[in-house]
C-alpha cells in the first residue's frame, strides 16, 4: 500500500494532465483507493483552476501600488529636502490608497487594541474605506455624523436602522466620542501636514512632536540657560482652548496652498461639537447604585489603563496637563496649535538675534553668534559672575502653551521685552496679557518649570593660570552653576491629590484601598511599575536619589498600611516584621496550617512576590549628566538629513576627492583589483605584504591595480627554463 501511494505521488503530474479534462464529471470508479486519487486530483485541478484566474481588477487592493509607510517616508524625505518650498500638491497624495489604508490600520489598532495586517483587513473593509476617500475627494463627506456612516467600526455590530426615536434622539443630543470614519479622514490628514510642518517648525518647541519630551526641554535648559539671572515664565495655554477659524486658515495657507486640504480642516473646525452636561437626576441615580457588577471586556475591546499608570498620569506636569482638541480635528489638533505658535516661536528667534551683544572681556559667548562654548570644557554649566562687562545673552523654549524666558542683563531689558512679547500676542492671537502672567524671576528665587525648580548655586573654584614670565598664579574665583532639582513639595501635592497621603509638613502615608482586592504579589508589581517610572523621570534632575527615595517612602507606608488594614496585622510595624523591609515575604501564611512559601513556590501554586524597589537611596541610579550637544535633533530627523545629504551628488563627489587625496581605497575598488588582478596573472594576490610594506597608500593602490608583472615574469622564465 505505502509503495503504491508513493508511485501514484510521482505520475501525479501526468495523471492530472489525463485526467484534469474529465475531471469535472467523474465517472463511478469501483476501487476505493482510485475514489481517493480521483478526489485528490479533484482538488488539485481547482487550486490550479483557482491559481489561474485573473486579479479581480475592481478589488481595492489593486489600487495599492506600494506600501503606505514608503509613501510617508518619500513625504517626510521632500519636504526636509526643500523645507521652505510652498506645498500645492497635497490632494495626489490624498488619493493614495495606500494612506487610506495605514490610517484604517492605526484606528483600528487604537479601537480595538490589537494591530491588523493588511493582509488581514477582508474585502467589505476595503469597499468601505474607498467609498469613504471618494466621499472626501468628492466633498460628500461630513464630519460628525452619527447615523450614517461611509465606514464602521469592526466593533460597532449596532443596526442603525432599527433604532427607536428614543434611542435617535439621545445619540444625537449627548456628548458621543469621534466617529470611525472620522478618526480615519484625521490620521490622513496628520500623516499628509505632519511632514510639512516638522521640516519647519522652529528648534525651541518640543510639545506635540516625534522625537522631543519634556526630558529634552530639561537638558536643553541645563545645557543653555546657565548664565541667566532674570526668567520670564508666560502661561499661553489658553491658546490651547481654541483659537479663530480665520486665524488658523490665514496661518496654514502660509506654507499649504492645497483647497482640498484645506477645505477640510476649515469644516472641521467650523462643524459644531454636541456636548451635554450630565443632569441631576443622572447624577443622583450614580450615587445611588452603591456596588458596580464587573464588567467583562468584549474580545476586541482594548483593556484600560493600569493602577500604575492611571496613578502617573496624575504625576503630570501643569505644562502637560492640557491637549488641544479643536472642533472635529481630533489628533491633528496639537499639529494644528503648533503651527499657530510658531510664529511665536520666530518672533522670539528674531528677539534673541537682536538682543544680543556680545563683550570681548566676557569669557563666554563672545563669538559673533553667541554659538561658541562655555569658558570651562570641564564644567560646561559654569559661568563667572564677577567683572563689570558682560555679554547680553536670552535664550527661549517652549512647551505646549507654555514659555521660558532666560535673560542676561539688566532687569529693565527684561521688563521691555514682556512688554513687547505683550503686545504681539494681543496683536497676533488676540489674547490679553498682563504683567502678572508673566512674571520676571531672579534666579535666586527659584523657576518652577516643568515640575523641576531651576536655582542657582554660588561655586567659588581655584584658577590657576599662568602670568607673565611663566609664574603660576591660583586664585579663588567666583562662579555659578545651574541646578535642575525635582520639586518635592509637588510630590506631596499630587500625593495628596492621589489619596497616597495628608498633611504637608509632616506627611502621613494613607492606605491605598483601590488596590484592597488585589493580591499581594500584583499589588507590589504595579507599585514597582510606578517606582520605574518615577526613576526615569527624574532622571535629570540634581536631586533624584532624594526625590525618588520620598516617593518610595510613601509608596511603601500605603501599602504597609494597607496590608495591615487587610490582613488584620494591626500596624506598620508588624507588616514590616513579618514582610520585611521591602514587602517581599508572604502576609498570609500562617504557620502549621499551610505548606511554607518557599515549597508552594516550588510547586507553583502561589505567584512569585517581587519586593518593591529603591527602599534605600544606594539603590536609586545616580543622576544622568550626560552632556548634551548644541543644535540637537532627535534620531531620526538627524537619519532623514544624513539620508539627503547622501543622495546629493556634491557629497558623493566631495567623498571621492577626500579619499583620493588621503589616498584611501573604497571596499568596490580593492574588491575589483583583486578580481582584476587574479584574471591577470592566475593568482590570488598576497595584499598582507603590501600592507606591511613601507609602501605609501597611493603606490599600494597601483600595485594593487596593474598586478605584481615582475612576479609574472620572474614565474615565466622559470617555466621556459624547466
Amino acid at each position: 500500500m505505502p509503495n503504491t501511494h508513493s508511485q501514484m505521488l510521482r505520475r501525479l503530474p501526468i495523471l492530472s494532465r489525463r485526467i484534469l479534462p474529465n475531471s469535472i464529471f467523474p465517472s463511478p470508479l469501483p476501487n476505493p483507493q482510485n475514489r481517493i486519487s480521483h478526489g485528490f486530483l479533484r482538488l488539485l485541478s481547482f487550486a490550479q483552476a483557482a491559481q489561474r484566474r485573473p486579479p479581480d481588477p475592481d478589488h481595492p487592493s489593486t489600487l495599492m501600488k506600494e506600501d503606505g509607510v514608503s509613501v510617508c517616508s518619500r513625504m517626510w524625505i521632500e519636504n526636509f529636502r526643500e523645507p521652505d518650498r510652498i506645498v500645492s500638491n497635497l490632494s495626489s497624495y490624498l488619493r493614495r490608497f495606500e494612506l487610506w489604508v495605514l490610517a484604517y490600520q492605526k484606528v483600528c489598532a487604537d479601537n480595538t487594541g490589537a494591530y491588523l495586517p493588511r493582509s488581514a483587513i477582508q474585502r467589505p473593509a476595503l469597499d468601505d474605506l474607498l467609498v469613504l476617500r471618494n466621499a472626501v475627494l468628492d466633498d460628500r463627506f461630513r464630519w460628525g455624523a452619527r447615523l450614517e456612516f461611509f465606514i464602521k467600526s469592526p466593533r460597532d455590530k449596532t443596526d442603525y436602522a432599527s433604532l427607536s426615536k428614543r434611542k435617535i434622539k439621545a445619540l444625537l443630543t449627548t456628548t458621543q466620542p469621534a466617529p470611525f470614519q472620522d478618526r480615519i479622514v484625521q490620521e490622513v490628514l496628520l500623516m499628509i501636514l505632519e511632514p510639512i510642518y516638522e521640516a519647519r517648525f522652529s528648534l525651541n518647541s518640543f510639545a506635540f512632536r516625534p522625537g522631543r519630551n519634556a526630558h529634552t526641554v530639561l537638558r536643553v535648559i541645563r545645557r543653555n540657560f546657565a548664565g541667566y539671572l532674570w526668567y520670564i515664565k508666560g502661561d499661553l495655554s489658553t491658546i490651547l482652548d481654541g483659537m479663530k477659524v480665520g486665524l488658523v486658515i490665514s496661518t496654514l495657507m502660509r506654507d499649504v496652498r492645497d483647497k482640498k486640504v484645506i477645505d477640510l480642516v476649515k469644516s472641521a473646525l467650523v462643524t459644531p461639537v454636541i456636548t451635554t452636561k450630565e443632569g441631576g437626576e443622572e447624577k443622583k441615580k450614580k450615587t445611588k447604585r452603591k456596588y458596580q457588577k464587573k464588567r467583562v471586556l468584549a474580545e476586541d475591546e482594548p483593556k484600560p489603563d493600569p493602577y500604575w499608570l492611571e496613578t502617573f498620569f496624575g504625576f503630570a506636569p501643569e505644562e502637560a496637563e492640557k491637549l488641544p482638541s479643536w472642533g472635529h480635528c481630533g489628533v491633528l489638533s496639537p499639529l494644528l496649535a503648533n503651527v499657530c505658535l510658531d510664529e511665536l516661536d520666530r518672533w522670539m528667534e528674531g528677539k534673541i538675534k537682536e538682543f544680543y551683544r556680545p563683550s570681548k572681556s566676557d569669557v563666554i559667548w563672545n563669538a559673533p553668534e553667541g554659538e561658541a562654548e562655555q569658558g570651562n570644557t570641564s564644567w560646561p554649566e559654569f559661568v563667572p559672575t564677577s567683572g563689570p562687562d558682560k555679554t547680553r545673552k536670552m535664550d527661549y523654549v517652549r512647551y505646549g502653551g507654555h514659555i521660558l524666558i532666560g535673560i542676561r542683563g539688566p532687569r529693565a531689558d527684561a521688563a521691555t521685552l514682556r512688554k513687547e512679547l505683550i503686545e504681539f500676542c494681543d496683536q497676533k492671537y488676540m489674547l490679553k496679557l498682563d504683567n502678572e502672567s508673566l512674571p520676571i524671576e531672579h534666579i535666586t528665587k527659584g523657576i518652577m518649570f516643568l515640575d523641576h525648580v531651576l536655582c542657582r548655586r554660588v561655586v567659588y573654584p581655584t584658577l590657576r593660570y599662568t602670568a607673565t614670565g611663566g609664574k603660576i598664579i591660583s586664585e579663588k574665583g567666583v562662579g555659578t552653576l545651574l541646578s535642575v532639582t525635582a520639586s518635592l513639595k509637588h510630590c506631596i501635592k499630587q500625593f495628596r491629590k492621589l489619596n497616597f497621603l495628608k498633611g504637608d509638613r509632616d506627611p502621613d502615608p494613607q492606605p491605598c484601598f483601590r488596590m484592597f482586592h488585589a493580591t499581594q504579589a500584583h499589588t507590589n508589581a504595579q507599585m514597582n511599575k510606578f517606582l520605574s517610572t518615577i526613576v526615569e523621570w527624574y532622571r535629570y534632575a540634581d536631586n533624584r536619589k532624594k526625590a525618588v527615595n520620598f516617593c518610595s517612602y510613601i509608596i511603601r507606608g500605603s501599602l504597609a498600611k494597607l496590608y495591615a488594614a487587610k490582613y488584620k496585622l494591626r500596624s506598620r510595624a508588624k507588616v514590616y516584621k513579618i514582610g520585611a523591609r521591602n514587602l517581599s515575604r508572604p502576609l498570609k501564611e500562617k504557620k502549621g496550617q499551610s505548606p511554607e512559601y518557599h515549597n508552594l513556590l516550588r510547586m507553583g501554586l502561589v505567584e512569585s512576590i517581587d519586593g518593591l524597589h529603591y527602599t534605600r537611596m544606594s539603590l536609586v541610579p545616580e543622576t544622568d549628566y550626560t552632556p548634551f550637544p548644541s543644535n540637537w535633533r532627535p534620531d531620526h530627523e538627524k537619519a532623514l538629513l544624513e539620508y539627503i545629504r547622501l543622495e546629493d551628488p556634491k557629497t558623493l563627489e566631495e567623498q571621492r576627492c577626500c579619499i583620493k587625496e588621503q589616498g584611501l581605497l573604497l571596499p568596490q575598488d580593492y574588491i575589483s583589483m583583486l578580481v582584476w588582478n587574479y584574471k591577470r596573472n592566475a593568482i590570488m594576490l598576497d595584499h598582507l605584504s603590501l600592507v606591511r610594506n613601507d609602501v605609501s597608500n597611493k603606490e599600494r593602490g597601483q600595485q594593487l591595480l596593474l598586478g605584481s608583472n615582475q612576479d609574472y615574469n620572474e614565474q615565466k622564465i622559470e617555466r621556459d627554463e624547466l
